[in-house]
């Protein structure tokens, strides 16, 4: 079951970045790991402002969004990892934020994009 997870997650991932070079984001990082607890799933630029993107995918809407899937706990170890991120850059970015993208597979692909959550 944690691989079928792991395969419809990386599937998420890819349509994500797609979905964001289209809409003219250039993307920095994937997948960048800061700590067992902090993972954030894409570090992009849109324009001037570095964006922290928290991926979540679901096969279908039939349990809901995966958008309800970041909680409070979730959304504090995404600010850690931006903050460890920044330094790590050198405060190279003035702007930043962090938006969350929800992807369902089935019956066709659907992108809700939020942004600055």
């Amino acid at each position: 079951m944690a691989t079928k997870n792991r395969e419809t997650g990386v599937k998420g991932e890819k349509l994500a970045q797609e979905y964001l070079v289209k809409k003219g984001y250039k993307i920095i990082e994937i997948n960048k790991r800061f700590s067992n607890l902090c993972e954030i799933d894409i570090i992009a630029q849109d324009r001037d402002e570095l964006v922290f993107v928290e991926v979540k995918t679901r096969t279908s809407d039939f349990c809901g969004s995966g958008l309800e899937a970041i909680t409070k706990t979730k959304y504090g170890h995404i600010k850690i990892g931006l903050f460890t991120y920044l330094q790590e850059v050198k405060n190279k970015y003035k702007k930043f934020r962090i938006d969350a993208i929800s992807v369902i597979l089935t019956p066709s692909v659907k992108i809700n994009h939020l942004k600055n959550i």
